[in-house]
């Protein structure tokens, strides 16, 4: 069979690593994208894997990622949006977004929309990495920069959430024309998830709780089984997932019309810093 073409975001470290490494180890070809180049370098040449570099922070730079895919890649079987973090305090990135809302929200979400004609012509999967944190966020889409209230938690439980209401509304978008997308919570990681934030999360990550968590191989396992396995038969496309079985996701994630006014918005957002 051919290789397919997988291209994994937040693959130098954690769960997209270890899914890289599966992926490339049974032939599949894995583009790497990392905001570490010295990380996302390493493990292409491990792989001898293709790979770009490039700061979600920065939405200049996802419009120069997505223009790269579709110079080198006419065909995108999977695209895996894994990039993503807690932030901590309350910062604007340089196009003026919430930098929690950006880096796992907006950012994913141009990739994805720039890329849409490589990806419905390659009838391609979207698999966006959730979190079960999702339940404690609250999306307010008269206040998605958070300007109004702002707590850590919340932002980054209000972006996982917006992943989930982007995957149903790319269904309900894209469904006919070949998309098939999933969301999904990949379990607490052992990975360096909030080590550069001011959030208390990062404490956890460095104390004994650190050995009660998944290894990235097993937090990666939900990705993989979504990757390879085929929407219709193992799961269903727009949903959200969590140790492969359908997951309950915060009331809001099944507010269709809410999965509209943020793909509307999100659309005003990054037109902004076109």
């Amino acid at each position: 069979m051919t290789p397919r073409t997988i291209v994994i975001t937040g693959a130098s470290d954690g769960i997209g690593a270890a899914a890289a490494r599966t992926l490339a180890k049974a032939g599949e070809r894995v583009v790497v994208v990392g905001r570490s180049a010295e990380k996302t370098r390493a493990l292409a040449k491990e792989l001898d894997a293709d790979y770009f570099v490039c700061d979600f922070a920065d939405l200049a730079q996802v419009r120069t990622l997505a223009a790269q895919l579709k110079d080198n890649y006419p065909r995108i079987d999977v695209l895996a949006n894994n990039a993503g973090g807690i932030m901590g305090k309350h910062l604007r990135t340089v196009d003026g977004n919430e930098s929690t809302f950006q880096i796992n929200h907006l950012a994913p979400f141009l990739l994805t929309t720039l890329l849409m004609d490589t990806l419905t012509a390659s009838n391609a999967k979207v698999i966006n990495t959730s979190s079960g944190a999702n339940s404690f966020g609250k999306l307010d889409l008269f206040d998605l920069n958070a300007e109004h209230t702002y707590s850590t938690n919340r932002a980054y439980g209000t972006a996982k959430l917006a992943n989930i209401l982007f995957t149903s509304e790319l269904h309900r978008r894209f469904g006919e024309q070949g998309i098939t997308p999933a969301a999904f919570h990949p379990g607490v990681v052992r990975t360096n998830f909030a080590a550069e934030s001011t959030s208390p999360w990062r404490h956890a990550y460095k104390t004994l709780l650190n050995r009660f968590m998944l290894t990235p191989d097993q937090g990666a396992d939900t990705l993989l089984w979504l990757i390879n396995g085929t929407a219709g038969t193992d799961w269903i496309s727009g949903a959200y997932y969590y140790k492969r079985a359908l997951a309950k996701a915060n009331a809001q994630a099944y507010d269709a019309e809410l999965a509209r006014g943020l793909w509307d918005a999100s659309e005003e957002l990054v037109k902004a810093t076109a």
